[in-house]
């Protein structure tokens, strides 16, 4: 059994906005390039020709991944629970320092730059099912951190 793929609404859209345009104006863009590198004749040496090819092949491939995400897509809905679950928004405070708020989403979406953690990182997993007030523990690649849950949403 192929495992769920958690994606917000918002993650899902995204997705099927780039399956659109990889399926419509760059497939078209890259058949363009396919067609004039052809014609261009001796197809051995013709720089243009391979690499449109090569693109042609990681663009169908990308194609494919998010086909095969959206197809195991499990669409995560706003929460108003009182613990962590996947779909919270979660604000936490280590010692002193100004307390973070994180989305706990799916592998597919995280993107902790901008505040967008899995449920399968290290601070994802010390995050679920706590409370507020709850004091997590992560072992993280920078060591092991101490945090409490001020805020669940």
């Amino acid at each position: 059994m192929t495992p769920a793929n958690y994606l917000t609404p918002e993650g899902e859209a995204k997705l099927k906005a780039e399956l659109e345009d990889l399926k419509g104006p760059r497939r078209e863009e890259l058949a363009q390039r396919l067609r004039s590198a052809i014609q261009m004749g001796d197809l051995s040496e013709n720089a243009d020709y391979h690499k449109a090819k090569e693109d042609q092949g990681f663009l169908e491939g990308r194609i494919q991944e998010i086909e095969a995400l959206l197809r195991n897509a499990v669409i995560i809905e706003k929460t108003t629970s009182d613990v962590v679950s996947i779909g919270s928004h979660v604000t936490i405070q280590e010692g002193r320092e100004e307390p973070e708020t994180y989305h706990i989403v799916g592998p597919a979406e995280a993107d902790p730059r901008n505040g967008r953690i899995s449920h399968e990182s290290p601070i994802g997993i010390a995050l679920m099912d706590k409370k507020v007030g709850q004091v997590a523990e992560a072992e993280t690649p920078g060591g092991k951190i101490k945090f409490k849950i001020v805020r669940i949403e």
